[in-house]
Parts: structure tokens; sequence; C-alpha cells
């Protein structure tokens, strides 16, 4: 099982009766592959992400930074009901500022329900601040999104 050393000891990393953040594992990245590939037009991807090219990011820039007690990322999967339903992490980390960018996509299954969107992502937020502020000792954390998506915009604000 794939475990960030920065990152507390119990499993999963952060999380309530419904919804919880654990490490990323071998068994997610197909399903965030087509996620990625699904939804390029919020992400800053240009072009489609193959199986080889997927495997090869996470073996070379994620697998690689586990036991990186201050990785410049830490992506995890997103469970509901323990459920894989989306991820992110922390990402373009400055330790030595105490700050990251948050990332987060969600199965494409679930973004055209506005309802089910908000609910996921705000549920997301604020696990993802409570790691980052709790137990990793963050400062500040931010995103930055395009100005078409004004529901996201209006979560992220909702959540602030």
């Amino acid at each position: 099982m794939r475990k960030y050393t920065c990152l507390p000891k119990h499993t999963p990393v952060v999380g309530d009766d419904n919804f919880c953040l654990v490490d990323i594992q071998d068994s997610h990245i197909e399903s965030i592959r087509d996620w990625r590939n699904n939804q390029m037009k919020v992400l800053r991807q240009k072009k489609k992400i193959t199986q080889q090219q997927q495997q090869e990011y996470f073996e070379k820039n994620i697998w690689t930074t586990l036991n990186d007690p201050k990785p410049t990322n830490i992506l995890l999967a997103f469970l509901g009901n323990g459920k894989l339903i989306g991820y992110g992490g922390l990402v373009h980390i400055s330790w030595e500022n105490k700050r990251a960018e948050i990332s987060f996509l969600l199965d494409t299954a679930y973004i055209t329900y506005i309802e089910l969107y908000n609910r996921y992502f705000s549920a997301f937020l604020f696990l993802i601040k409570k790691l980052a502020f709790e137990q990793l000792g963050f400062n500040k954390i931010f995103t930055e999104t395009f100005s078409f998506r004004k529901e996201h915009i209006g979560i992220l604000e909702k959540n602030y």
C-alpha cells in the first residue's frame, strides 16, 4: 500500500462518516486519467493522456516522492462512502512558506449534477483545509480556476 510519510500514520488521512481523503493508490490512476481526459476544458492539460503516460507520470513524479518529508505535491483519493469519487490534493507546495495550491477533480459522472457537485466539492474543501492547516501546519492554501466555471467559483467562495 502506497503511503506518504509526511502525512499522519492513520488511514484515512482525514475524514468523516461519508467522505475521506486517502493516499492515492495504483488502482486509482486509470480512473483519474479518464476523468482528466474527459474534463480537459477545466484543466491545464492540452492533450489526452495515454495509459502509459499516466503510469510514467505517477512512477516518476508521485511514487518517488512518497518517502520525501516535504514533497512538492500530495495527491489524494477522495472517497464517498468508501467509493472513489474524485481526487485532488496539495500541489506546488512551498514548505518554507507553509502554503500550497489546491487541486481537485470529481468523477465525470457527477459533474453535471450541481447539488452533488456542490456537496462533494464542499466536503473535499473541508477535508483538504483540515489536512493543510491542522495536520500539516500550513498558513495558506489557494487555488485558481477559469472564469467560466461560475458554479465552481461559487462553491469556493462559500467555503472560504
